[in-house]
């Protein structure tokens, strides 16, 4: 992809990204059809039109549950996995297992856990392979996540959490990159899991398809969001050699896809509720679509492996059967009209000792405050963010869901940037002054 930043006829944003160029690069995948892509080039066909043969590998994506969320955008997030999970049960032909690509939970509690298993063991399927996201892992940096779906993991210094298995002549890598996030970066693998990546692989034929599956993108969506991996560029390198790699991933509720060469990447629907698409709105985060259009922009995901094609074939269900793009419009117009009408502090105004979190950003982004005094940190978005010390000179927050507030003493001057340790390209700084 290039960009012509002398183009006058191109609008290019704060961001640096040049929006036409951007979307030029990406196929937004519709309901409904049946995606191959034959020399690099994505084709399409009409649900239903391509059925599996008999002894071809067929599984299903689900992603982003988030069970225990009960905002504005779903009130009943329960509700819409059944239906998920009902509309897998009603294909003609029942899946060998599910990946479900992380965000099972809203804030990782035990009873948030426990309804999504009973719910996902509705499914008439084999087994389902798990990744965490950044929500599974937030209170206790995985440990609960680990204990009920770690079973096979590799369990390494880091955390770990990432495993391999093989299907049908394919190979699956499960990765994690939603453990230690740093202020201001992406999604992160980390050292010790893009070694294991290189010796898990080593051993492989060439001509082994290869599928990938994580919850942030692989690939650099939107940086600005944090929609990407840091390292995902050396993990997607240990695979250049093989003819056939899909990565799957959820994180940014929606479907999305790109092509490079013998990799297809492609993002997935959620079950609980939609996100704007990328420079849309201001922010991420639960978008609120019209009533009567949620089904719309939920899905799940069927993905098909035919031995003589090149990619892996992938099919995006809604849960109504329409197409998301009515209502990934209207919701999207509306988050920027909301936004327009929230006020903006102002850093330094008299007495303010108070960060909001709106629109996943720290408002003021910068605060001075006497030494000796409190900060307090209120939480206003619609899902839940975490205060972190980018040096570790004061003690970070828990989880903070909607309305949650967190207060720190400052007794010593000086300047202390934190960020929010789910969404680490959230950054501020606290200004201590005598």
């Amino acid at each position: 992809m290039s960009h012509d930043h002398e183009d006058s006829g191109r609008a290019i944003d704060a961001d640096g990204v040049d929006r036409r160029n951007f979307l030029s690069c990406m196929a937004w995948v519709g309901t409904g059809l049946l995606w191959t892509v034959n020399g690099g080039v994505p084709r399409s066909s009409r649900l239903g039109a391509e059925t599996p043969a008999k002894g071809q590998l067929f599984f299903m994506q689900i992603s982003d549950s988030h069970i225990g969320f009960d905002k504005a955008a779903n009130s009943d997030v329960t509700a819409t996995l059944r239906a998920a999970i009902a509309k897998i049960n009603a294909l003609p032909a029942q899946p060998a297992f599910l990946l479900h690509t992380g965000d099972i939970t809203q804030l990782s509690k035990p009873s948030e856990f426990d309804t999504a298993d009973q719910v996902l063991r509705e499914a008439r399927t084999g087994k389902t392979f798990y990744v965490p996201g950044e929500h599974d892992v937030g209170v206790d940096g995985g440990a609960s996540y680990l204990e009920r779906y770690g079973k096979d993991a590799q369990k390494g210094r880091e955390g770990g959490g990432w495993y391999s298995f093989d299907h049908s002549g394919v190979h699956f890598i499960g990765l994690v990159n939603v453990l230690n996030l740093k202020a201001g970066g992406l999604g992160s693998l980390g050292a010790e899991q893009l070694d294991w990546i290189e010796r898990d692989v080593k051993h492989l034929s060439s001509s082994t398809p290869i599928v990938v599956f994580a919850h942030v993108p692989l690939w650099s969506v939107y940086p600005a969001w944090g929609w990407g991996t840091d390292d995902g560029a050396r993990a997607l390198g240990y695979l250049k050699r093989f003819g056939s790699v899909t990565v799957l991933n959820g994180h940014i509720h929606q479907t999305m896809q790109k092509v490079e060469g013998n990799v297809a990447f492609h993002t997935a629907l959620s079950t609980a509720f939609p996100q704007p698409r990328p420079g849309t709105a201001p922010s991420p985060g639960p978008m609120v679509v019209p009533a009567g259009q949620l089904r719309d922009v939920l899905g799940v995901r069927e993905v098909h492996y035919v031995p003589s094609n090149r990619h892996l074939a992938v099919v995006d269900h809604t849960l109504s059967g329409n197409s998301p793009d009515a209502a990934f419009a209207a919701g999207e117009a509306a988050a920027r009209a909301h936004t327009a009408t929230v006020p903006q502090a102002v850093a330094g105004a008299s007495g303010s000792n108070e960060v909001t979190i709106d629109n996943f950003a720290f408002n003021p982004k910068i605060v001075p405050i006497a030494a000796g005094s409190k900060l307090t940190w209120r939480n206003r978005d619609d899902v839940p963010h975490k205060i972190q010390s980018a040096d570790n000179r004061f003690v970070g927050s828990p989880l903070l869901d909607t309305k949650s507030v967190y207060s720190v003493g400052f007794p010593e001057s000086g300047e202390y940037p934190y960020f929010c340790s789910l969404h680490p390209v959230m950054q501020g700084k606290v200004v201590v002054k005598r």
